[in-house]
């Protein structure tokens, strides 16, 4: 029977993301996907502020910007909200399809000595003190420390874990085309409400359009085919035209149940992605919520395999990423609930467009669509602690440096603007740069201004785990970074 360290089922987005890190701290992966070859379908579009900053935490976001597009506005169920004034150095929105994301992470994976491995979805999981057993397609068996699902709403690892997943059923059905058309409209449509639902016409490409509708009150059978007449139907019948649709690349049925799993952790078998939490893609937030589901777990899960950290640790994947994705599940049902037709919808609508207009209300959304708002509990004290760390123009005794480009090789990180301070015991495991900063005022989003620190312990995931002033920088390294290794 092969061995290896992680076994991560689904070579999507944040399958990948996973790989990669696990691959940055030596742990060997096989990534299992039951697909024959990688697939050509892009249902997500789009990646926010906090996603482009963890791929430039790892110094590989060059790609994704050249072949994106980048939007300065989101919205909120279709109602703008503007990403320009964020405090990020991505305060935008970047159009890029999720074949051009999944192959940059493929490549990715690929230079770092990832193996992934084609039709070889996992049937079978048999878990004991020291590892999992794991059965996949054809009868292939391998053993792994830890096994990972990120197969997606119907997982399999999910399912065969026993691990619950509650939550609401659909109440509407939504039907997405990647389509040619004879007589596109003029400029993007986006969600335009009337009687019987709303439509869209994104375009994509040369003669490639993105359709899509939605039909309240109307839950179709998630099983059923899906054809490219039912959606030219359910265009005419919502739209008054089809716009001459023709040639479909691909057509999918999808819908607004919003379910999570009840633990992202079950012994040695943990949940990411949707496997973990689906919800109605508004906002564009399934894909980056998984690809960040990974950049959490992925240095944790790193520490515990090579014998650095105890088991323990991955119990604060839970505990950080569940209550991000329950945020997430209750503005996505509410931003369906706005999606609704009739006049009392549009009178509360026309009541929301003008609350947003107001900029903390603009900030206090748009934080949360894009991310850049999360605080994990990691105690009280100064602003900073548990929120990501800005990306900091700094100044160390190699000459000009961005925080960000600080973190490339995905360690701990203690930055001293001043304080002193050391990290003896834990030295081979933590980055120290001495450096200086010349804004003394940091600007978060959502938050606002915060005297900048002396000192502070950033985790591999970017995130303040400590600052000079609010509790022991000794207490944070045991946390993070697992026992001292020297007196």
């Amino acid at each position: 029977m092969e061995k290896t360290d992680v076994v991560i089922a689904g070579g999507g987005p944040t399958g990948l993301m996973l790989a990669c890190e696990l691959r940055l701290a030596g742990v060997e992966v096989v990534v299992l996907d039951r697909l024959a070859e990688r697939g050509r379908d892009s249902r997500a579009g789009g990646i926010h502020a906090r996603t482009m900053e963890i791929l430039d935490q790892r110094g590989i976001l060059g790609g994704f910007l050249d072949e994106g597009r980048r939007l300065g506005v989101g919205h909120f169920s279709a109602l703008p909200l503007d990403f320009s004034g964020f405090e990020t150095r991505y305060p935008f929105l970047l159009m890029i399809v999720q074949t051009a994301i999944e192959r940059l992470l493929e490549e990715r994976a690929a230079q770092l000595g990832v193996r992934v491995r084609w039709s070889s979805g996992v049937t079978g999981l048999r878990q004991d003190e020291s590892g999992v057993e794991i059965e996949t397609e054809g009868g292939g068996r391998l053993r792994a420390a830890y096994l990972v699902g990120c197969d997606g709403g119907r997982s399999t690892v999910r399912k065969l874990a026993g691990i619950g997943f509650p939550g609401t059923p659909a109440t509407m059905t939504a039907l997405l085309g990647d389509v040619s058309l004879t007589d596109p409209p003029p400029g993007r449509i986006f969600q335009e409400r009337r009687e019987h639902g709303s439509f869209s016409v994104l375009p994509f490409g040369e003669n490639w359009y993105r359709v899509m509708t939605d039909e309240h009150d109307h839950v179709a059978d998630r099983d059923a085919p899906v054809t490219f007449e039912t959606l030219r139907e359910t265009f005419v019948r919502i739209a008054g035209t089809d716009y001459g649709m023709h040639s479909p690349r691909w057509v999918s049925r999808y819908g607004d149940a919003a379910r999570q799993a009840e633990r992202y952790r079950a012994g040695r078998v943990l949940l990411a992605g949707d496997a973990a939490h689906i919800h109605f893609p508004a906002g564009g937030q399934g894909l980056n919520m998984g690809v960040q589901d990974a950049f959490n777990l992925g240095w944790k899960l790193a520490l515990v395999v090579n014998g650095t950290a105890p088991e323990e640790l991955l119990d604060s994947y839970h505990a950080e990423r569940h209550p991000v994705a329950e945020t997430v599940l209750g503005n996505t049902r509410a931003q369906t609930v706005l999606g609704r037709p009739g006049a009392q919808m549009n009178a509360l609508r026309e009541t929301f467009s003008r609350l947003i207009e107001v900029d903390e209300v603009n900030r206090l959304l748009g934080g949360m669509i894009t991310a850049l708002d999360i605080r994990y509990p990691l105690g009280d004290g100064h602003p900073l602690l548990g929120r990501r760390v800005p990306d900091l123009d700094l100044l160390t005794p190699h000459g000009p440096a961005r925080l960000y480009g600080l973190l490339h090789d995905a360690r701990p990180l203690l930055l001293d603007l001043g304080s002193g301070e050391s990290v003896k015991g834990w030295a081979d495991r933590v980055d120290v740069v001495e450096a200086s900063c010349a804004d003394r005022v940091w600007t978060l989003p959502v938050v606002g201004e915060v005297p900048a620190p002396e000192a502070l312990l950033v985790r591999p995931d970017g995130h303040v785990a400590w600052v000079a002033g609010s509790g022991s920088l000794e207490t944070a390294l045991t946390t993070w970074c697992g026992p001292a290794t020297t007196a």
